[in-house]
């Protein structure tokens, strides 16, 4: 399920233009964003107030890793 964005919500995360939301945790927030060339994708973002906590960013960039496993077809690049 996709929700709508928000007045909050970027609208532009470095190359990719958010276009839903999917979802919202502890960690972040997670968008259905398009890159200029027209990929889809999930973009994970990491909430500003945990962002200069290095234990949050170690993890998060676990997690970024872990997800390149998969490949980039269909993982992250």
């Amino acid at each position: 399920m996709f929700l709508a964005l928000t007045h909050d919500d970027p609208r532009h995360l470095g190359g990719y233009r958010p276009l839903a939301r999917l979802g919202s945790g502890g960690m972040g927030t997670v968008y259905l964003a398009r890159s200029g060339g027209g990929r889809v994708v999930a973009l994970k973002t990491m909430h500003a107030r945990i962002a200069s906590d290095p234990v949050f960013r170690t993890r998060f960039r676990l997690e970024t890793e872990a997800a390149r496993v998969i490949g980039p077809v269909h993982g992250a690049r």
